[in-house]
C-alpha cells in the first residue's frame, strides 16, 4: 500500500508513524516542504531565550530516527496539486522538477499559515521583511532570521505585535535576551482567549518584568524610521479613542495568530467548514475518497461545541494519529477537543479548558462563571502561593463547562487543569468535582485540591 502524506510537522508525521506501527509493510512517504521534519513549533521561544542552545533539539525525533521506521521523507519537496481521480500528487522537487506521486491513501496535513494583518508595511505591495527586522514566526526558516537580527550588535528592543500565546512567550524569550521590549495588542487585555480578569494578571506580570504592553491599541503603519535612527522601524498605533502611539524598534514580531492552510485540499475537492478549514468527520476522512486530513488545517470536533476550528498541538498529534489509522481501513474516531492550554509567563502560568461564560452562552447553555482563590498546598508549609480559579457551570444542569487558572509556576497549573479537562471530558458536574479523590501532602496540596474548593465555591453561589 502506498501512503502518502502532505506535511512534516505533528499531525503528518504522526499519521505516518502510526500506520508503520500498525503494519510495517506500508509504503509510508511523508512529503515536508522544508528540511525539518518534525520539529516544535512550541519551542521556538525557549531557543531563542537562550535556554534551549541548540535548535536541533527542537525536533522531537531526528530524520535518522524518522528513517529507522520505515518512513520515506521526500525533504524540501511542496506539494503542488492533488489529482483526486488519477489519486496522484504533484510535487516539485529541491531542484524545481516536477514529479507525480501515486498514493493508494493520502493524509493531508499541511497545518496553517500566518496571519498578517492588513496593516501598512506589513502586507500587500512593498511589505516590510526579515531585511529590515520584520518578522513572523511559524517555522525553522522564519527563527533563523529572527536569530539573525537579534544577534545584530544594534538590536536592543523590540515591539510585538500581538498579546496571544506566542506573543506572551517571546516577550520573555526577548527580556531574557535583554531587549526592551513592547507588546501591541488591539484587545482590551492581552491573551483575549480567557477572561479578562486572569488576563489582567498575565498583562501585571508583563510589566512586572519590564514590558510595556499597550492594550486596546491597534498597529496601523509600520516602515523605516531612517536611517540615522538607532531605532531601525517605526509602528505607528492608535487607541479606540484616537490618540496614536509611535514605537521605534530594532525588531518587530508579528504574531497575530494563523490561518488554516487549506489550498491542496481544496484541489482535491475537500470542502471547507468552520473557520475555513478543510471538513473532515471524526474519522479524519473529507468525504474525497482516498484522502483523509488532520491538524491545523481541519476542523476540530469539540466536545462541548461541535464544530470549530481550534489549532493546537496536542489536537493535531491526536488526529494525525487517528488519520494513519484510519488510512489502513480502521474506523477510530477522533474523541473531541476541549481547547486545553497552558502558557508560562515568567515565573507564573495561565491555563484554560473547556468554555469562557460568553462562550458557553453563545452555545445555548446559562452559564455561571464564579472566581475564587486557593493556596496551591497548605500555607504553613513554606512555599505556598496563591492561585486565581475561574470556574464556568451551566446553571440549569450543574455540568461543569470549564476552568481558568493563573499562578506561580511551581502551584501544578498545568496538572490542575488537566484535572479540569478529565472532568470536562466526562461529562462532570460541577459538584461531582468535590467527590474526585485527589492526593494530599502538606507540601505539596491540601485535603480540598484548590480545584476542588473553586468547585464548591461556584456551587454556594449556583443555589
Amino acid at each position: 500500500m502506498d501512503l502518502v502524506v502532505i506535511g512534516g510537522s505533528d499531525a503528518g508525521i504522526s499519521a505516518a508513524l502510526r500506520a508503520l506501527e500498525l503494519d510495517a509493510g506500508v509504503a509510508a512517504t511523508v512529503v515536508v516542504a522544508d528540511a525539518y521534519p518534525n520539529f516544535s513549533v512550541c519551542g521556538i521561544p525557549y531557543f531563542v531565550s537562550g535556554e534551549v542552545a541548540d535548535w536541533r533539539s527542537l525536533a522531537h525525533r531526528s530524520v535518522a530516527e524518522l528513517e529507522a521506521t520505515g518512513m520515506r521523507l521526500r525533504l524540501g519537496t511542496r506539494a503542488v496539486r492533488i489529482d483526486a481521480a488519477e489519486r496522484r500528487v504533484e510535487v516539485s522537487r529541491p531542484s524545481g522538477e516536477g514529479e507525480l506521486l501515486h498514493y493508494d491513501e493520502l493524509v493531508v496535513a499541511t497545518g496553517a499559515a500566518p496571519v498578517v494583518p492588513p496593516v501598512d508595511g506589513l502586507s500587500g505591495p512593498g511589505a516590510l521583511g526579515p531585511g529590515e527586522g520584520v518578522h513572523l514566526l511559524r517555522s525553522m526558516d522564519d527563527t533563523f532570521a529572527v536569530m539573525a537580527t537579534l544577534e545584530r550588535d544594534s538590536t536592543s528592543s523590540a515591539v510585538i505585535v500581538g498579546g496571544g500565546y506566542i506573543g506572551l512567550e517571546m516577550a520573555e524569550a526577548l527580556v531574557a535576551r535583554g531587549l526592551e521590549v513592547t507588546m501591541v495588542e488591539r484587545f482590551g487585555e492581552v491573551l483575549p482567549t480567557v477572561d479578562a480578569g486572569v488576563g489582567a494578571h498575565v498583562r501585571e506580570q508583563l510589566t512586572n518584568n519590564g514590558v510595556k504592553v499597550l492594550t486596546g491599541t491597534a498597529v496601523t503603519s509600520v516602515g523605516r524610521a531612517g536611517e540615522a535612527s538607532e531605532a531601525i522601524m517605526e509602528v505607528v498605533a492608535s487607541t479606540g479613542e484616537g490618540f496614536e502611539t509611535r514605537l521605534r524598534a530594532d525588531v518587530v514580531l508579528v504574531v497575530t495568530g494563523v490561518r488554516p492552510d487549506t489550498a491542496l485540499g481544496v484541489s482535491a475537492g475537500a470542502r471547507l467548514g468552520a473557520g475555513r478549514a478543510i471538513a473532515v468527520d471524526e474519522e479524519m476522512r473529507t468525504g474525497v475518497p482516498g484522502v483523509l486530513a488532520a491538524g491545523d488545517c481541519v476542523v476540530t470536533h469539540h466536545r462541548l461545541l461541535g464544530e470549530v476550528w481550534l489549532p493546537l498541538g496536542t489536537t493535531a498529534h491526536k488526529q494525525g494519529r487517528v488519520a494513519g489509522e484510519n488510512a489502513l481501513g480502521a474506523r477510530r474516531r477522533f474523541a473531541g477537543s476541549l481547547g486545553t492550554q497552558v502558557v508560562k509567563v515568567f515565573d507564573h502560568a495561565v491555563a484554560r479548558t473547556g468554555l469562557r461564560d460568553d462562550e458557553a452562552a453563545a452555545a445555548g447553555f446559562a452559564p455561571l462563571t464564579v472566581a475564587f482563590e486557593a493556596d496551591d498546598h497548605k500555607a504553613y508549609y513554606p512555599g505556598s502561593h496563591r492561585l486565581s480559579i475561574h470556574v464556568t457551570g451551566d446553571r440549569r444542569s450543574g455540568q461543569l463547562l470549564g476552568v481558568q487558572l493563573f499562578g506561580h509556576r511551581d502551584a501544578s497549573v498545568a496538572k490542575r487543569i488537566d484535572t479540569a479537562a478529565a472532568a470536562i471530558f466526562n461529562g462532570m458536574s460541577v459538584e461531582s468535582v468535590s467527590d474526585l479523590d485527589l492526593s494530599y501532602t502538606p507540601p505539596l496540596g491540601s485535603p480540598w485540591d484548590a480545584l476542588q474548593l473553586g468547585a464548591q465555591a461556584w456551587s454556594r453561589v449556583a443555589t
